[in-house]
């Protein structure tokens, strides 16, 4: 987003409630440096040999290149060297410090959630969880991470939630919107119960391979076509977390849907109360309507927020879904990243700005 919402906004205002960021994504400068020393040697035999297969129809890996080199910045790349988000000193200078971000909550992606071989998936998962406290979590304490899980393997999953949800180091776990089953499943149920039971949010990013083309219709054609993509998934795992009685079954639940976009949210609850009326018989087990059980258990990240040209729009959006239940988001380092300063292009109420950008993430992550 590059439009300035408040061209008037004087650095004293800026600087005066530091941000909450609730989507950034690092890197490790290599896998080999960082994270396989908390692999075992069999696993880097097997990646070696064998490569990381993706759980997806085509051949080699990612099929949208053009969405490269790693959807970033120009600028987001070290001057020592490396990927970007890889160096925490120039995450610091470039975005922490610039920006007074108080909380930044990591989500790496491409770290083995969606691989075919599951007993990879869990080790290098568990790698990943080992590699965020070893290189950022323990080095700035404004950074909390994500457990990242092989989630098609819920008793591993459990393990590694009971293993880190008593540190400091996380705040959520980490999953993603492109699953082969939806993730309402049963088979999900286990992650949830051990998320709820240890006070952590379940965080659902956009992406993932789950086998499946990520749209009802097939492949798409284009890149534009797969990221739009993105908030159809968001939809179709909302309904089947609703319907499926997920947080009628698990009351302490908490979803935060991250980089779906939020607009299409209230007409979704519209047409699920609609439907849940109607359908009652079939939906015994969903005892309120989807829009009371949304508001109470989901919240989103702004980025990428809609902006409709009339922006009065995005303010009647943004009061159905209730303000305290959007949060913050940069995206950083990718190319789509939103700066603070423009990232929602609407005037703001003190209690709202407040909110959006620090308040509501922390009450959501049960920090404050």
């Amino acid at each position: 987003m590059n439009v300035e919402a408040r061209p008037n906004l004087s650095k004293v205002q800026e600087a005066r409630v530091g941000i909450a960021d609730c989507d950034v994504h690092p890197n490790p400068t290599s896998l080999e440096d960082e994270v396989f020393p908390f692999l075992e040697q069999k696993w880097r035999d097997h990646i070696e040999t064998y490569g990381m297969p993706q759980r997806i129809g085509f051949a080699g890996g990612t099929q949208y290149p053009k969405g490269q080199p790693r959807a970033s910045r120009r600028d987001s790349y070290p001057p020592e060297g490396g990927p970007p988000a890889s160096s925490l000193s120039f995450f610091r200078e470039q975005h922490l410090d610039p920006h007074h971000v108080d909380l930044a909550v990591m989500i790496p992606l491409r770290i083995g959630q969606a691989l075919q071989n599951m007993d990879l998936a869990v080790a290098l998962c568990a790698a990943i969880n080992e590699w965020q406290q070893e290189f950022w979590t323990r080095k700035e304490p404004r950074i909390k991470g994500s457990i990242v899980m092989a989630y098609e393997n819920a008793s591993d999953c459990v393990a590694q939630i009971e293993k880190h949800a008593h540190k400091d180091d996380f705040v959520q776990i980490s999953m993603l919107s492109r699953t082969p089953d939806p993730l309402g499943h049963r088979k999900y149920w286990p992650i949830y119960e051990a998320a709820a039971a240890n006070g952590l949010p379940v965080g659902v990013h956009a992406f993932g391979y789950g086998g499946n083309p990520p749209t009802g219709g097939g492949y798409p054609s284009y890149y534009i076509e797969d990221m739009m993509a993105h908030a159809q998934s968001c939809q179709s795992l909302i309904v089947s977390m609703v319907y499926e009685g997920v947080f009628d079954r698990i009351p302490d639940m908490k979803l935060i849907i991250v980089e779906g976009g939020i607009a299409w949210l209230p007409s979704l609850a519209w047409r699920l109360d609609k439907i849940w009326e109607k359908n009652r018989m079939e939906l015994s087990h969903v005892k309120r309507p989807p829009s009371e059980i949304i508001r109470e258990h989901v919240w989103l990240t702004s980025q990428p927020i809609e902006e409709p040209d009339k922006r009065q729009q995005l303010v009647e959006t943004i009061d159905w879904i209730g303000w305290e239940n959007v949060l913050y988001a940069s995206d950083y380092p990718h190319w789509d990243f939103d700066d603070p300063k423009r990232a929602l292009p609407v005037q703001l109420t003190q209690e709202q700005r407040d909110g959006f950008f620090r308040n509501n993430a922390f009450k959501a992550y049960g920090l404050s």
